[in-house]
């Protein structure tokens, strides 16, 4: 590489990306098909998002590990790992990942890992703090090898992680930063729009307090019924960058006038330690939106993961129903995949308009498409919420299943299917928290594993696998991926699993 590095967001870098993104089709036509290609995959698997809402996820610096799933492309035996975190993996942890792949002792792949860190817990996003550290650029260079054969793997991509892919050389399979507004909260309805999917009635384009209550007011006029409507603000990400307004008193006269005076009580945040003037602050910086809250007994909240692939192909990778929790249920806890087999098929349909929109724009990677869903006499009706334009909570649990059983999501059959023909679900969460567990070390879940039999059996392609593992003894928070034969058997072993983990806890 030249030693005079472009200027982030110049247009030497931009043309630098372009050259850069135009080798990927070529190069996923290459090795994506072919299991024995030589290939490098580099792992960046920080969360480039908003510093104040991430800082209200618990253990939020640990959610680097979900990306540990894609150790498991260690089993293609030509494929080289190289996986940056913020501070070093505990050695249990990835001895721990390395133990599943099947038929592959640790001596065969450890050599084609590498390991390397920023040894930097502060609350910078990864990717800056790789591309502060000039000498750790060059490690990463020296171990991909040949940069033909790499491409670099973000979990959402910004200009950061544009600027990275410069600095090291090598492709970025994930969406050109350029389009990151059409997976804000503001973008995502212009572009249901445009597919022609269904979405809740509201207002988007705001950009501070004026724009909020105006539109707060319109809607309750226009719905005179509505009792509560959601504010999200664009950037906001699983649900922590919502809050709902509650129109309880409010008079059928001078609407705009009671809304404005309410707002700042009214207004019920779902990020804990959210503040008035931090959020309006947010608001005024980034915008964001209003919407009617559907209710409804029954109510869902189905998601569609798609891919859009470096030769133009679209296709439905998973659905999932989504629990949420938070004060009012808005935030991402947990899911169950595959969603209900009573609407899986049409969600699947309306989130394949909304990616042939995206991939006509020029989108790129994995997104997903999140929906509320209301049961009703003559069936199922839908609205699409959101487009995270970017990996997701529900990216990692399944690349775990794909890759632990070889099989694939059936999109016509709304199933995932193994090799020998049998179908699998999951229970998964990042969420599983007991203060108790803080007492467990990564070697301790290990030995637990081990005398409780909480593993992945690839004979049967049913187990547990552990998530989030260097959370459990500072926050006392682990994840689980409970795989099994169908929907009910995997909530029943994420429970036993549950079990199993707190007794271990509690013994003195």
């Amino acid at each position: 590489m030249s030693t005079v590095l472009p200027v982030p967001g110049s247009e030497q870098e931009l043309a630098a990306f372009a050259r850069l993104q135009a080798r990927l089709p070529a190069l996923f036509e290459r090795v994506f098909a072919d299991p024995l290609a030589p290939r490098a995959v580099v792992i960046v698997p920080g969360l480039s998002m908003d510093p104040d809402v991430l800082a209200t996820v618990v253990g939020g610096l640990h959610y680097e590990e979900r990306q540990l799933a894609m150790l498991m492309l260690l089993r293609l035996p030509n494929t080289r790992i190289v996986f940056v975190s913020s501070t070093p993996l505990e050695p249990a942890i990835v001895d721990y990942y390395l133990g599943l792949l099947p038929g592959i002792p640790l001596e065969a792949s450890r050599p084609r890992l590498a390991l390397l860190s920023a040894s930097d817990a502060s609350p910078l996003t990864l990717t800056q703090k790789v591309l502060d550290r000039p000498r750790l650029l060059e490690r990463i260079r020296q171990a991909m090898g040949d940069p033909e054969d790499a491409h670099l793997s973000c979990f959402n991509v910004t200009p950061r992680e544009r600027t990275l892919a410069v600095r090291l050389g090598i492709p970025l399979y994930g969406c050109d930063p350029g389009l990151l507004q059409y997976g804000g909260k503001s973008g995502s309805r212009r572009i249901f729009r445009e597919a022609g999917v269904p979405l809740p009635d509201g207002v988007e384009g705001l950009a501070g307090v004026p724009g909020l209550a105006e539109s707060l007011a319109a809607l309750k006029s226009e719905k005179p019924g509505l009792m509560r409507a959601v504010v999200k603000l664009n950037d906001g990400f699983s649900g922590e960058g919502n809050a709902v307004f509650s129109f309880a008193g409010c008079p059928a006269e001078r609407v705009r006038h009671w809304v404005e005076a309410h707002l700042p009580l009214n207004l019920a945040f779902e990020a804990r330690d959210m503040r008035w003037d931090l959020y309006t602050a947010k608001l005024a910086a980034m915008g964001g939106i209003v919407e009617e809250w559907i209710a409804g007994a029954g109510v869902r909240s189905p998601s569609v993961q798609l891919r859009i692939t470096p030769v133009g192909g679209l296709e439905v990778i998973s659905t999932h129903d989504q629990i949420l929790g938070g004060p009012s249920g808005q935030v991402f806890q947990a899911c169950t995949f595959p969603a209900d087999p009573a609407y899986a098929r049409e969600i699947q349909r309306l989130a394949l308009r909304v990616g042939r929109v995206l991939l006509a724009k020029g989108a790129l990677g994995r997104f997903g498409v999140d929906f509320v869903s209301v049961p009703g006499d003559d069936g199922w009706r839908h609205a699409a919420i959101e487009i995270n334009l970017r990996k997701g909570g529900t990216t990692h649990t399944f690349q775990m299943l794909q890759f632990l059983t070889q099989g694939h999501y059936d999109a016509a059959r709304a199933e995932f299917v193994t090799p020998d023909g049998g179908t699998r679900s999951y229970y998964a969460t990042d969420n599983v928290v007991n203060p108790l567990y803080r007492r467990l070390t990564p070697e301790d879940l290990v030995e637990v594993t081990d005398r409780h039999d909480l593993h992945f059996d690839a004979q049967e392609n049913r187990g547990v696998v552990f998530t989030l593992i260097g959370a459990l003894s500072e926050f006392g928070k682990i994840g689980v991926v409970a795989i099994d034969r169908d929907r009910a058997s995997a909530l029943a072993l994420f429970r036993s699993t549950v079990q199993v983990l707190d007794a271990a806890a509690a013994q003195d």
